[in-house]
């Protein structure tokens, strides 16, 4: 492809060479270069991609695409000079891929709890309609059966556009992503064609980036200025936010405090084996089963079925669809011992994530509730006390323990969590060594106790400063399980 149709309504300056050559492909990571490449350097968190210019040039790159003045480089390479090269590289890889995500209906999820869990539903949703289904996510991305490993919730813009076309090539009728709030503000999903938007809420998380709410909350906006129906959760505070201020074609709404939402949940029960609630839509009542329990897993139905209903999926389908799903690994994951009591595996790594946890084990637990949690290094640290004493109200006793340090001392994160867990009455302990952390919580279980271990989910590593180790809480509950005696 001819590099000045690749840049066909963009905004550039050729600082060197001429744009009228052929290009074989698009990079932006010098080691993936290969003849006749165009590198696009982007200013990353950690790593400046013009650092790497000379690097890519010596691997095959043909032209260089920058956003600052960069020298020594030889006389015969192109280099083309833009304001933004994330941004740029978005349309770009668009235009290179075809417009693939014009192709199949796409449906975005945003949020800062649910994104997963409502993805995964309307994916067994539109399976159960007959469609053949991508998602992209946290956990994983899917062309139908097969299963690729996700390296962040949401992908770059160029290995997102690969994706979606390898998803076209397989014949995949729908796709479902996680749409993150680093995406939108980044560039990642300029290029895509949204169907239908879906937000889930809006709560403490992610300051280390967005600095502010207001930014937070309007990154997330975004996704609603580039879809043709917005799905908005009603009982949300930022709801009538994101209505007012976006351009959707069409709204609907979901909710269970909110009697006026489009799709409203009543009568729910929750047990440990899941939830079950009625819904009304346009003045006829279903009701609906869930293998995960939990207010906040009515929610996310309700987000799924928005989803589907937007794209005129029926509603005994929709039923269908949810009630085959047999629950999400490392999203409310229950573990039964044969001492008698129970451990819930879960993600919630925010404030509200972990109350909306807590609180719905508080529904139908018979002894106490035990919580092994910490925070993540290296990021938003004024969730830390938020989340301690979160822990510590809606707790019998607390495990402060590691989560993903990084390059934070550890010991210092604990004491960051404990300080809010000491402003409540809730015993506690820290165990700065998460396995020997989760243990002890195992070890003081007694019949009728349930554990939530918090925090990494679906996660199978633990990040130590620059080193990955293997580490699954599942696997850790699981072999302490063939441990145990009656």
């Amino acid at each position: 492809m001819k590099l000045q149709g690749l840049l066909k309504n963009v905004s550039y300056e050729v600082l060197q060479g001429t744009d009228n050559i052929n290009i074989s492909n698009i990079q932006y990571d010098s080691r993936k270069v290969t003849e006749g490449s165009l590198f696009v350097c982007i200013v990353g968190f950690n790593v400046d991609g013009h650092h790497y210019a000379s690097s890519a040039v010596v691997n095959g790159a043909k032209a260089l695409l920058v956003e600052e003045n960069i020298e020594g480089i030889n006389e015969h390479i192109t280099i083309v000079k833009v304001s933004n090269t994330r941004k740029v590289i978005a349309a770009l890889a668009d235009r290179y891929y075809n417009h693939p995500s014009d192709k199949f209906r796409l449906i975005g999820v945003t949020g800062t709890n649910g994104k997963t869990s409502t993805t995964f539903l309307t994916k067994s949703i539109l399976e159960a309609y007959g469609k053949k289904t991508g998602i992209i996510g946290t956990i994983e991305n899917r062309i139908g059966d097969e299963i690729l490993k996700a390296h962040r919730t949401t992908p770059e813009s160029l290995d997102l556009q690969e994706l979606f076309y390898n998803m076209v090539e397989r014949n995949v009728n729908d796709v479902v992503m996680e749409v993150s709030s680093h995406s939108l503000d980044l560039h990642r999903v300029d290029a895509c064609r949204f169907d239908v938007g879906v937000y889930t809420n809006l709560t403490l998380d992610h300051l280390d980036f967005h600095k502010t709410m207001e930014n937070y909350r309007d990154a997330k906006l975004k996704l609603f200025n580039m879809c043709d129906t917005g799905v908005i959760n009603l009982d949300d505070n930022y709801a009538s936010y994101m209505i007012d201020n976006s351009s959707c074609k069409k709204y609907l709404t979901y909710g269970i405090d909110n009697d006026e939402a489009d799709l409203n949940a009543v009568q729910l029960k929750m047990d440990l084996g899941g939830a079950s609630f009625k819904v009304t839509y346009q003045g006829t009542t279903y009701a609906i089963k869930l293998a995960t329990p939990g207010k906040f897993s009515v929610y996310n139905a309700l987000a799924a079925m928005g989803g589907c209903l937007a794209l005129a999926i029926p509603m005994e389908t929709i039923k269908e669809g949810l009630e085959k799903n047999k629950g999400i690994r490392g999203r409310f994951q229950s573990f039964a011992s044969k001492k008698g009591y129970n451990v819930i595996v879960d993600y919630a790594h925010a404030p509200d994530g972990l109350l909306n946890v807590l609180k719905s084990m508080k529904e139908f637990v018979k002894g106490r509730i035990i919580t092994v949690f910490g925070c993540g290094g290296d990021r938003d640290r004024s969730k830390r006390p938020v989340m301690g004493e979160i822990a510590g109200r809606h707790s019998d006793y607390c495990v402060i323990t590691s989560d993903n340090p990084r390059t934070e001392d550890p010991l210092s994160i604990v004491q960051e969590v404990e300080a809010g867990v000491k402003g409540t009455n809730c015993a506690y302990e820290t165990v700065v060594d998460r396995l020997k952390g989760i243990h002890t919580a195992l070890a003081m279980a007694k019949e009728g106790d349930l554990i939530l271990i918090a925090g990494k989910g679906h996660e199978d590593y633990q990040v130590l400063r620059d080193e990955i180790i293997h580490f699954d809480d599942a696997e850790v509950v699981l072999g302490y399980f063939e441990t145990e005696r009656i």
